[in-house]
């Protein structure tokens, strides 16, 4: 029996608007905890343009994969950015959207406040938002389609709006990686679809290397342009269609059979 996993297009492994010379290069990356290897001689290639999702069972490593990326865990291994002209770079620029963000619904803090924290840290709030500031805040919510949430309190924002907000934060600067940890999480049907067709507007107008963490598979058949299978390695990466075939893939999510 054929499922809808299984008519996921196919996308050669390469999306065909990137430039092809930026790269983010992953080599014998490792990570433990207490001691417990939680990563091993993971090797990748993260390529502009690309949607690049990692699947995997929980306790997999996804997540200590993106802290290594950010920076935020230790790790053997190398992991280094090239950019259109081939020069290495340790530093490039990141933008991440968490799975999710704690505060008080309460508090009247708006989203031109939450932009304001990021982006003008040192000025002290009894002064105000900046009009450099404002500008930026509207521009980064333009890209999301998010510029009416400007006044909004973040208690009032839905997931939908709030992941947007998120989103539009982490483009302000347009970055050369964008790393998103499931999110969709928490979000209805028709709002991942909508959020899935903004990410891939976004990724080809930016020309932005995508990496993903979810266990979204419906939707990672269709907007992803590469999966990895991370079980502490690599198991298996390629097109969404020949990875959702994989038997080791197919096991680990219950996935039916094709008969």
């Amino acid at each position: 029996m054929e499922t809808a996993f299984d008519s996921a297009p196919a996308h050669h492994g390469i999306a065909p608007h990137r430039c092809g010379e930026c790269c983010t290069t992953l080599r014998g990356v490792g990570a433990s905890y207490g001691g417990e290897p939680v990563l091993e001689d993971v090797n990748l290639h993260l390529h502009c343009g690309e949607l690049t999702a990692i699947i995997g069972e929980n306790g997999a490593g996804k997540t200590t994969l993106v802290r290594c990326l950010l920076g935020e865990t230790p790790h053997s291994g190398e992991i280094h950015f090239s950019d259109a002209a081939r020069r290495r770079k340790d530093s490039p620029i990141i933008g991440y959207v968490p799975q999710r963000v704690s505060f008080d619904r309460e508090a009247p803090v708006s989203v031109l406040d939450l932009f304001a924290a990021s982006l003008e840290a040192r000025r002290p709030a009894c002064l105000g938002v900046s009009l450099s500031v404002r500008g930026r805040t509207i521009e980064g919510l333009r890209r999301t389609d998010a510029s009416h949430l400007l006044k909004r309190r973040l208690g009032t924002l839905s997931g939908g709006e709030m992941q947007r907000v998120l989103l539009a934060l982490a483009l302000t600067p347009v970055p050369n990686i964008l790393i998103l940890d499931e999110p969709v999480s928490g979000v209805d049907h028709s709002g991942r679809k909508k959020f899935y067709d903004l990410l891939s507007r976004l990724r080809r107008q930016y020309d932005l290397a995508v990496l993903l963490v979810s266990h979204d598979l419906a939707s990672l058949a269709r907007f992803a342009d590469r999966l990895v299978f991370l079980n502490r390695r690599v198991v298996c990466e390629g097109p969404p269609a020949e990875v959702l075939r994989d038997s080791r893939v197919r096991e680990a999510f219950g996935l039916e059979s094709i008969t």
